[in-house]
């Protein structure tokens, strides 16, 4: 919805919606390109406490306490926060209770945020889970509510790339905007839960159990994992990823057959590998959840969204590669998804190369058949329909692979763990990587990598 229109709604809606006054001028959204009714400018959300109850798994429903940690790099009349999710029962600004109002996607706090003053803002909720379309796929994102089978339990799990999670947490929904977190996930005995980041405890309480993890390092809001379900968890052996030791683990649904189970046993030495190219891993812990609606797999942060039919090795190499591109290294704009698709599709030539010359060779013809004589487009994407097409991924890392030909592995080694250590938690754009570029790389460099960035046409394949 255009700007103009939404200022408009919410001029209508809004005190029929809130404590019966007149909604406040609309704020300014945080301006992307391709979904421009998103986010906050100006507003910086740098925590989430997140405390939440899944009564019966496999609905819907939850309840919640979400306190969000929030400073201002400009004055803000209100704060906006992007919302379709659970009735709100109450909502206080540092401990004291606020006016609010719903409209529009959006919960209006009514309090001005000074920079330099930063708050705790605490939204309760309970209720249906909101749907928000994928912009692709004939699904919801958000929160996924799969029925229990016979005595099993019901699951729910998170899939929210590139908008979702506003549909059941209160967020700056915009990977500009990535925060650290803390989840405290409540579920009945019997059932376990899974998030993002490490698990630091697990509690017996009334309601039945909690399960605590703390994601200390920002990420983006999409990136967030929750997993709930009887669910089975297989710890494995840490590893060192560039010095920095990391611990694994992955969650299974029960009776998950061992030819599903055997690709994920080797992704410690996948992390090992990607770290000789992109330097350390950015996080305390990985691992993966396999889930069995046949969706794609999603790199949600630290416990990477495994559908079983993509439960292969070439995949786990791409979602482990968005750790450090896309989690480590937010976007700062939608349009520029192929920060993200191309990095982690060239991961996977990456460990083809590990496994010799015929597998790399066979990726490389793949590369060439999927993009000669087919339409292509510049990188940085126009509309949401080319988010996620086969420019991103394929004609992104092509883009990779004519730069390494270009500089060689030495520089080109080293210009990705600069990229990765010197963008982390930093919004992203094309026009960065290509500074980066001309300043690690030099003018040639540069000049190779704008040409795959911007040609109208696709230029020669390397």
């Amino acid at each position: 919805m255009a700007l103009l229109a939404w200022g408009l709604a919410l001029a209508l809606l809004g005190g029929a919606l809130g404590q019966g006054a007149l909604a406040p001028a609309v704020p300014t959204a945080w301006g992307d390109r391709i979904y421009p009714q998103l986010g906050q400018a100006g507003l910086d959300v740098t925590h989430y406490d997140v405390a939440l109850r899944v009564p019966q798994p496999g609905t819907r429903t939850l309840q919640a306490e979400v306190t969000l940690t929030v400073q201002a790099t400009r004055p803000l009349p209100l704060l906006s926060l992007d919302y379709l999710g659970p009735a709100v029962q109450g909502v206080t600004w540092n401990g004291a209770a606020v006016r609010y109002e719903r409209a529009a996607g959006k919960l209006l706090i009514r309090r001005a945020l000074a920079p330099g003053t930063p708050a705790r803002v605490t939204v309760r909720l309970a209720g249906p889970a909101g749907r928000v379309p994928d912009p692709d796929l004939p699904v919801d994102l958000g929160w996924q509510a799969l029925p229990g089978q016979g005595t099993q339990p019901g699951v729910n799990f998170t899939f929210s790339e590139p908008d979702g999670t506003r549909a059941f947490l209160p967020v700056n929904d915009h990977p500009g905007d990535p925060a650290a977190f803390t989840l405290r996930v409540t579920v009945p005995r019997g059932v376990t839960a899974a998030a993002s980041g490490r698990q630091t405890a697990v509690q017996d309480t009334p309601q039945g159990r909690t399960f605590t993890f703390e994601q200390r390092e920002p990420i983006p809001t999409y990136a967030l994992a929750v997993h709930v379900g009887p669910l089975e968890r297989v710890d494995r052996p840490a590893v060192q990823v560039g010095g920095k030791v990391v611990a694994l683990r992955d969650y299974f649904p029960p009776g998950t057959p061992v030819n599903i189970r055997a690709p994920y046993e080797r992704t410690g030495e996948i992390l090992r590998l990607l770290g000789e190219w992109f330097g350390p891993y950015p996080f305390a812990t990985y691992g993966s959840a396999v889930v069995t609606p046949p969706l794609p797999a999603l790199e949600t942060a630290t416990l990477s969204t495994m559908p079983v039919t993509s439960s292969n090795v070439r995949v786990i190499v791409h979602e482990a590669a968005h750790q450090w591109f896309g989690n480590s290294v937010p976007l700062g704009d939608w349009s520029d998804t192929w920060l993200n698709e191309g990095f982690a599709t060239y991961a996977e030539l990456l460990w083809a190369q590990a496994q010799g010359k015929e597998e790399a060779r066979a990726v490389l013809q793949a590369w060439r058949d999927s993009v000669q004589n087919r339409p292509t487009r510049p990188l940085v994407a126009r509309t949401p329909a080319e988010l996620f097409d086969r420019s991103a991924y394929v004609r992104g890392a092509l883009a990779l692979h004519a730069l390494r030909g270009a500089v060689g592995d030495g520089p080109f080694r080293a210009f990705l763990q600069t990229y990765a250590r010197t963008r982390a938690a930093r919004p992203t754009r094309t026009a960065d990587l290509l500074a980066l570029a001309r300043t690690e790389l030099g003018p040639r460099a540069e000049g190779v990598l704008r040409t795959w960035v911007e040609s109208p046409s696709l230029p020669p394949l390397p």
